[in-house]
């Protein structure tokens, strides 16, 4: 009887697909295998002072934090003094009021002069009581304010107050204690999963504060939220994923030592275009919710490829001439380089094309269906003729 060779329990066939998620190669994460060959060029010193360039564009003027800061403060003495002191104001009772958001992250872009304050009610969060605290507010806003034009505005998440003279404006949104959260009834209360955004506002505020306050983290942050607003591809990440990626780019790396600014803005688009936010991959866990939630969790699969691939046609953008330049926004993008051919250095960069589609429609099938059941029979008839 011949001997049956038995492979040993490691063998894995080839070409066979496994469910087990793995990271993107990541050279910083390896760097002691790929030395650098080449010091630092004067590309890569470009590249930091047009960052650095960029992001003083972004920054919002000393008057403008100013105003912000006055309108802040006062909206928060307000709701203060309501909190200790509600006299006959009894439509709701204010538990607590967390800075959130890009104002208490020190992040806020130019132009864009509004800070998000979450008020956690220990009431219930009934829409005709969110309307009075937004008039009781308002009231008392006035006696300490009577300089200014301020109005307030209701939204789906609470209200905004707005300073007309000094273009400022503080969005409230509004939240519950978490007992609260199983009583609330979507006819009379704030959606639930509205409340429960504002909750995340706040662990993601503190925990940017305790993990992330960097000033190249913020730098990278306010120029990579620009970038994403400007290229369609990148549209789909949230704020609150670009913090992440931003902190994980300059500090989760082999070394102990930062990464420079530069380096990690390229970072970003190598972990982007080599899929960390594609299925299969480990991706990032998300620091502020429990068990293994990854941030790239909420996108869809065209969204992910999207990113995906917009990363990849950036990133060859990025490594020829003065491609950064129209990257960062320092100059236009007339010709659109995520959709055209374009070229640098004599290079020819073409965009990526999509790896996802988007399976059938269902009427789209039925219409397919029909047309073949047709075929059929013509081609029935033709042979019975």
């Amino acid at each position: 009887m011949p001997r049956v060779r038995r492979w040993p329990n490691t063998y894995r066939p080839p070409n066979t697909h496994y469910s087990t998620p793995r990271p993107p190669f990541d050279i910083y994460m390896v760097d002691d295998f790929f030395p650098r060959v080449a010091p630092i060029n004067d590309h890569d010193n470009q590249l930091s002072a047009a960052i650095l360039a960029r992001n003083a564009d972004l920054t919002p003027t000393p008057e403008e934090q100013t105003n912000i800061i006055n309108m802040v403060s006062k909206v928060q003495i307000v709701l203060e003094n309501i909190t200790l002191n509600p006299g006959t104001f009894d439509a709701c009772v204010i538990d607590e009021v967390r800075p959130v958001g890009s104002f208490k992250k020190g992040t806020m872009k130019i132009h864009h002069n509004i800070a998000d304050l979450v008020v956690i009610l220990k009431t219930l969060p009934v829409m005709d009581a969110i309307q009075t605290l937004g008039a009781k507010v308002m009231e008392e806003l006035v006696k300490i304010e009577t300089t200014s034009e301020v109005v307030m505005e209701e939204n789906s998440s609470g209200f905004d107050v707005i300073n007309k003279t000094t273009n400022s404006t503080v969005r409230i949104l509004i939240a519950t204690i978490m007992p609260n959260l199983r009583k609330l009834d979507a006819k009379v209360h704030l959606p639930m999963k509205l409340i429960q955004r504002h909750l995340s506002a706040i662990r993601h505020a503190r925990w940017f504060e305790e993990s992330a306050n960097l000033t190249t983290v913020k730098v990278l942050i306010r120029v990579l939220r620009d970038v994403c607003s400007r290229f369609e591809g990148l549209n789909a990440l949230s704020p609150w994923m670009i913090d992440v990626l931003s902190h994980y780019s300059v500090t989760f790396r082999h070394q102990q030592s930062l990464l420079p600014l530069n380096m990690a803005f390229k970072r970003v688009f190598q972990l982007l275009a080599g899929g960390l936010f594609l299925p299969g991959s480990t991706g990032i866990s998300d620091p502020c919710e429990n068990g293994a939630i990854t941030l790239y969790s909420p996108l869809s699969l065209m969204q992910e490829d999207t990113i995906c691939m917009t990363a990849q046609t950036l990133l060859r953008i990025l490594s020829y001439g003065d491609g950064y330049k129209v990257i960062l926004g320092l100059e236009a993008d007339e010709t659109g380089i995520t959709e055209n051919m374009s070229v640098w250095d004599t290079v020819v960069v073409a965009p990526s094309t999509a790896a996802f589609e988007l399976p059938p429609r269902d009427d789209d099938m039925e219409a397919e269906d029909d047309e073949k059941a047709k075929s059929a029979d013509a081609m029935v008839g033709l042979v019975s003729a």
